[in-house]
């Protein structure tokens, strides 16, 4: 039997149509209208497999539809950022999202349908709320195309495409991937007329499963980013049957430090989030990832940090992934090429459908139609005509980030007693801009919305007599006023410092007094760690962790000192 066919639409980076090569699959076009994205395909799948064109163009024509090659299988990741919850907090328009889908669908009914179909099975892939904007099933008519319906002897009422129950969320890391990603898979084995699901693989040891791939067997298996030794050879983490020399991995021996500025931020997202749960700093390297998204940042929640191989305190002390480290976390091999910029490779990456659940379901439909199983297809060699990131030097930091003018500031030392004490330059419970005064103000509960009050300047003043009576409640009235405080510049500096992210002669940035509030704080040890103030008002709970008590002196100090 001749090869099973491949036709893969939005193919970006070719990330559907690896895994379905990998398992034997002629590929015979991929369809984008990014140019990096074409040029990534033709660089891997051979020259004129990619082809530049945006799917809107079959919108109107089923001629157009009709010229596609026929072949077995049809793939299809439509454009998933219309959908995505993080777009706009997921507000924004998803109508451009829907369309796209509905033109895909429009060419597979086409093919599906058509008297002389040789298609077998067809995939589409998108984030997991996308399915929830689509129709639950699709007629001829609801596809435009009533005429061809017709002139093919069908019903434009007859349904030609199923969603409901032709769609399943899949976790790449339970067939091989080292990142927990979970994606809407929708489609169809045509001779079953339903979608079927790859067994899973890869899971929790003692389940019969092969024990999750995580982030260790990644940055084991690749040479550290700052090695200069160009002699060894470098085995696949995830396809250990290719090996080759380390001159020949690209996008890998160059710097991503980040500026203690970015670092930090992510951190206090991560770690300290104002009302959403912790999470590790630096990357937990025994679990999977978290997803590799499309665009590469360092000061975000869901940015991903690793700490420097670079001995660096400060600036460079933690970074980003490399290209090539998430690629091989996505299940690319490492022989697997991307076009472009450091940003354009990224997105092609994290755009990407992991090859290991295509690579399963490539397996699934050869199983539905009885095709005995081969070992895997893959690149052994890299092919010339890249553009290499690799610089094998150290990143010098020299041009900080900024904020922009009148950025708002809001930050907590910790949280505690499901509250937090915070410092801002805006009112938070108003959501102004910022107002150009410092403020301090607690907030009630963990979620977004809880009720927040503020104090007013020289409020720490009515807190001494009830901290002088903590063990160590002197020492830290001493330690704030006699050392800290000095720190502390004035309101107009304390901005001005918060933009360009650095501290100014002996003053400190915003968000270090913030740190360091917590450090001071973080090293006291009370026998009782709760207060109750009986019938004091200061804060709306009767029992308050001392913890938080002293957070609310320390930051009121700071607005009274800038406030002047």
């Amino acid at each position: 039997m001749n090869k099973l066919s491949v036709i893969d639409f939005f193919c970006g980076g070719g990330g559907f149509s690896e895994g379905f090569r990998q398992q034997g699959f002629e590929i015979v076009n991929g369809y984008d209208h990014w140019r990096p994205a074409v040029n990534t395909y033709n660089q891997n799948f051979g020259d004129g497999k990619g082809i530049l064109q945006n799917i809107l163009d079959f919108e109107g024509s089923t001629d157009l539809i009709e010229q596609l090659p026929d072949t077995d299988v049809i793939l299809g990741s439509p454009p998933c950022v219309s959908f995505s919850s993080s777009n706009n907090s997921g507000k924004a328009d998803k109508s451009l999202g829907v369309k796209l889908t509905e033109v895909f669908l429009r060419i597979v009914a086409v093919k599906k349908h058509h008297p002389k179909s040789q298609l077998k099975a067809w995939f589409m892939e998108n984030v997991t709320n996308s399915t929830t904007y689509l129709a639950r099933e699709y007629n001829f008519k609801d596809l435009n195309l009533t005429e061809w319906a017709k002139k093919n002897r069908l019903s434009p009422k007859k349904i030609a495409i199923k969603i409901e129950g032709n769609s399943a969320i899949i976790n790449s890391a339970e067939y091989g991937s080292a990142q927990i990603r979970k994606r809407v898979i929708t489609g169809e084995i045509i001779r079953q007329s339903k979608l079927v699901i790859p067994d899973k693989l890869y899971g929790i040891v003692g389940k019969d499963l092969i024990p999750f791939n995580n982030l260790s067997v990644i940055k084991r298996a690749l040479p550290k980013p700052n090695s200069t030794n160009l002699s060894e050879i470098v085995t696949d983490p995830l396809y250990p049957q290719i090996k080759i020399p380390v001159t020949d991995l690209t996008d890998h021996f160059y710097d991503t430090g980040l500026y203690a500025s970015e670092w930090r931020n992510s951190k206090t997202l991560k770690c300290n989030h104002p009302y959403m749960g912790k999470m590790s700093f630096p990357e937990n390297e025994y679990k999977p990832s978290r997803t590799i998204t499309a665009t590469k940042i360092g000061t975000s929640r869901e940015a991903l940090i690793y700490k420097s191989e670079f001995n660096r305190i400060g600036n460079g002390e933690y970074r980003t992934p490399t290209v090539r480290e998430a690629a091989c976390i996505m299940g690319f091999p490492i022989t697997y090429q991307f076009m472009g910029t450091e940003g354009t490779k990224w997105r092609l990456v994290g755009n990407a459908v992991c090859p290991s659940v295509s690579r399963a379901f490539g397996n699934l439909v050869k199983q539905e139609l009885n095709i005995k199983t081969s070992s895997l297809v893959l690149i052994a060699d890299v092919q010339p005509g890249i553009h290499n990131l690799n610089t094998f030097s150290e990143k010098e930091f020299n041009k900080p980030p900024k904020r922009k003018t009148g950025s708002r500031f809001r930050r907590h030392p910790f949280k505690d007693g499901n509250l937090t004490v915070t410092l801002s330059n805006y009112d938070i419970m108003s959501e102004d801009k910022c107002t150009g005064k410092w403020q301090t103000s607690v907030q009630y509960g963990s979620g977004e919305g809880f009720p927040s009050f503020s104090y007013i300047d020289n409020f720490y003043l009515q807190l001494e007599p009830i901290i002088n009576k903590f063990e160590g409640g002197k020492k830290f009235i001493k330690t704030i006023n006699n050392g800290f405080s000095s720190k502390i510049a004035s309101k107009d500096i304390l901005q001005k410092m918060y933009e360009e992210q650095i501290s100014i002669g002996d003053f400190l940035e915003p968000t270090v007094l913030i740190e360091k509030v917590a450090d001071i704080i973080n090293t006291m040890t009370f026998e009782k760690k709760i207060f109750d103030f009986n019938e004091q008002t200061i804060f709306s709970k009767k029992v308050v962790p001392k913890k938080q008590i002293l957070a609310l002196y320390a930051l009121n100090k700071i607005c009274t000192i800038a406030n002047r």
